[in-house]
């Protein structure tokens, strides 16, 4: 399985979701999930310390449609600037592929 790189944006304090629909590269069909699990964290860089665990969900199984997402207090915690972030999934025999990554940038808002 090839891993999907996706830029993200998210807006520092407020609420924010997105997903991502998957494809299986040796049948260029829809990658299933059924049974499999989705993990992810954003880190400021590849060797910081300290992590955000995004709330991960397989949306739609048999579409390859995962789910990630974190809450207007977790991303408050998050410093304005760039980040680094993947998600792994966990099949259903247990092994575990690296599916998404990429970098995030984290955008300072004016409202408070």
């Amino acid at each position: 399985m090839a891993i999907y790189v996706s830029n993200i944006v998210i807006e520092q304090g407020y609420d924010f979701d997105t997903s991502f629909q998957l494809e299986d590269t040796r049948s260029n069909s829809y990658l299933d999930l059924t049974g499999s699990s989705v993990s992810g964290q954003i880190r400021k860089h590849y060797g910081a310390s300290t992590s955000v665990s995004f709330g991960s969900t397989v949306t739609d199984a048999l579409l390859g449609i995962i789910s990630i997402s974190l809450t207007a207090s977790q991303s408050a915690d998050l410093k304005p600037g760039r980040h680094v972030y993947d998600l792994k999934i966990i099949s259903a025999a247990g092994k575990e592929f690296k599916a998404v990554e990429g970098s995030a940038l984290v955008r300072a808002g004016v409202s408070r």
